[in-house]
Parts: structure tokens; sequence; C-alpha cells
């Protein structure tokens, strides 16, 4: 089957807006589009980006711990000093590295809880 004969089953609010967008029958879908219709095209292509922005999110909160654990094996080689780098930064680096270790030390209660239960 080709794409502009592909049905595609979408349900609408009452302004006439996409609501929903399936490839397979549904309760309460209002129409039946073809695979190639603007709208359905539309549709997915904004699904793409979200995922595609979803991920980047993803990939800068992965890469700040990155660049965390470089600073610190920076500085604790003694190449960096927490001081070379403007205050705004040096602020930003103690505060998350103070609730990292707050949540370090619950997590270890939240560990020695479960092994006395345990026990």
């Amino acid at each position: 089957m080709s794409l502009q004969n592909a049905l595609i089953y979408v349900q609408r609010d009452p302004e006439g807006r996409l609501l929903r967008v399936e490839p397979a029958p549904f309760a309460g879908h209002t129409e039946v589009l073809t695979a190639d219709h603007a709208e359905v095209q539309q549709w997915f292509a904004d699904d793409v980006v979200e995922n595609s922005l979803r991920q980047l999110k993803q990939s800068d909160l992965d890469m700040i711990r990155v660049l965390e654990d470089l600073i610190d094996v920076l500085t604790t080689k003694g190449v960096l000093s927490i001081t070379d780098l403007p205050a705004g930064a040096q602020a930003k680096l103690l505060n998350r590295s103070s609730a990292r270790k707050a949540l370090g030390g619950l997590s270890n209660l939240i560990e020695d809880d479960v092994e006395h239960r345990l026990l």
C-alpha cells in the first residue's frame, strides 16, 4: 500500500485542530485522512521535533554531569582551581556539589535502612 493510500484515523477538537492521530481506527475518531495529507504530515513532523528536543534536553543533562566530573578531576589533579572560574560558575558548581553530597548522604541512609530491615 502506498503512503497516499494509507488511511489515518484522526480526532479533532471543537475548533478543528488535531487531537489524536492513529494508523488504526479508535473509539472517538472523527475523520479518516490519507497518510500524505498535509495535516497528518505536520502532526508527525511535530512529533519528530518534540522527540528530538527531548533527546537534546536529556543529552544536556548528561553533559552537565560529564562537565562536573571533568572539573572535579582537573581540580583534584591541580590542573584547575575552582577560583580560576568566574564567580557565577563557582557558585553553581558548589551548589550542585552540595546538593549531590546531600543526596548521597540520604541514599546511604536509605540503603542502611533497607539493610537493617533485611537483618
